[in-house]
């Protein structure tokens, strides 16, 4: 679940917002915390790519 369409019941505001303490409180809990999925496939693919950067370094 994502924050962008919480309300808050301390303030009636979006919780997007962060308008009280509840609100930003709650927003940093909610934050995606560690690695996401996309993270990891970029991470991926970079490490192939550095693996046939060398492999074509040492073949020539």
């Amino acid at each position: 679940m994502t924050y962008d369409r919480l309300v808050c019941a301390n303030c009636a505001g979006p919780v997007a917002e962060g308008r009280c303490p509840v609100c930003r409180a709650n927003r940093e809990r909610l934050t995606p915390q560690g690695l996401t999925p996309a993270m990891l496939l970029t991470l991926a693919i970079a490490l192939l790519a550095a693996i046939a950067l060398l492999a074509a370094v040492q073949a020539a």
